[in-house]
């Protein structure tokens, strides 16, 4: 019997699995995303993409490939800007769409993207919307932060301290009755005019490299700190660096996007991951 293919690839180091199913025939539980995702027991990773056909699973798009995104713990996702790119690299390196301009369905909705020659990606993330303000605890010391939706949603604490020294291994608190879905909590340091530094501990996942719609958010919530609801920045992370454009309604993301590695799943590691 064949094994099940998988790549691994990564966008400023937040790493993915990425598994083609074109016509949506996997049995892709919770308990094998987490299994998938583990350091130790599977491949490891942050999340999982699975590549399959907007018409296969049923979901209305004006693009053929769907990203059907889940979190390391095996959670549904809405989005995530750094998977989009390594979705749309694949895309284009298997054959299943021409570099240059085409669309992504994610569950936040159609994410146009385009693929430059040198397999950086451009991605369309639509609008990053200010919803208010809260408070996230990190070892008891509170954080004021911006709450930005970008199709998932997020907390922005903008810090006058240097954002490495804070410790993000535990879950920081939050406001579960604002975040009944629970949030990714950004912390940034603001280097300059149109520079940022920023680290996450993402919803599902923990601390990660890199966060895509957390970059999103973080110039967004800059901005707005600053008086403006439109600019372009550059967003430090621990994986890397992207530049991130925000305009009233709308914010493109563009980054590296790394295909590592390629093989086949186990069928037995793969039906006893599921029980």
């Amino acid at each position: 019997m064949g094994g099940i293919e998988f790549l691994k690839g990564h966008g400023t180091q937040n790493d993915f699995v990425l598994l083609p199913d074109l016509c949506g025939r996997l049995d892709l539980t919770t308990e094998r995303v987490a299994a998938l995702c583990d350091r130790q027991r599977g491949l490891g990773a942050d999340g999982v993409l699975r590549v399959v056909r907007a018409s296969a699973l049923g979901v209305a798009s004006e693009g053929e490939w769907f990203m059907d995104y889940r979190n390391a713990d095996g959670s549904i996702a809405e989005m995530c800007g750094n998977g989009v790119r390594v979705f749309a690299r694949y895309l284009v390196d298997a054959g299943l769409a021409g570099q240059g301009g085409f669309t992504v369905g994610t569950r936040a909705g159609d994410r146009p993207v385009t693929v430059h020659p040198d397999r950086s990606v451009t991605v369309h993330m639509g609008p990053a919307t200010i919803t208010g303000t809260s408070v996230t605890v990190v070892g008891g010391r509170p954080f004021s932060g911006v709450a930005v939706d970008v199709g998932n949603p997020h907390l922005v604490s903008v810090l006058d301290d240097d954002v490495a020294v804070l410790d993000l291994r535990d879950q920081p608190d939050f406001d579960h009755d604002v975040f009944p879905s629970g949030v990714n909590l950004e912390f940034v340091n603001v280097l300059g005019d149109g520079a940022l530094r920023m680290r996450v501990h993402e919803r599902g996942v923990g601390e990660t490299r890199a966060c895509g719609t957390g970059t999103v958010a973080a110039v967004a919530a800059a901005l707005h700190l600053a008086g403006t609801d439109a600019g372009e920045s550059t967003v430090d992370i621990p994986g890397g660096r992207v530049l991130v454009t925000v305009e009233r309604g709308s914010a493109t993301l563009t980054g590296p996007a790394e295909i590592v590695a390629r093989g086949e799943l186990d069928e037995a590691w793969w039906a006893a991951a599921g029980r």
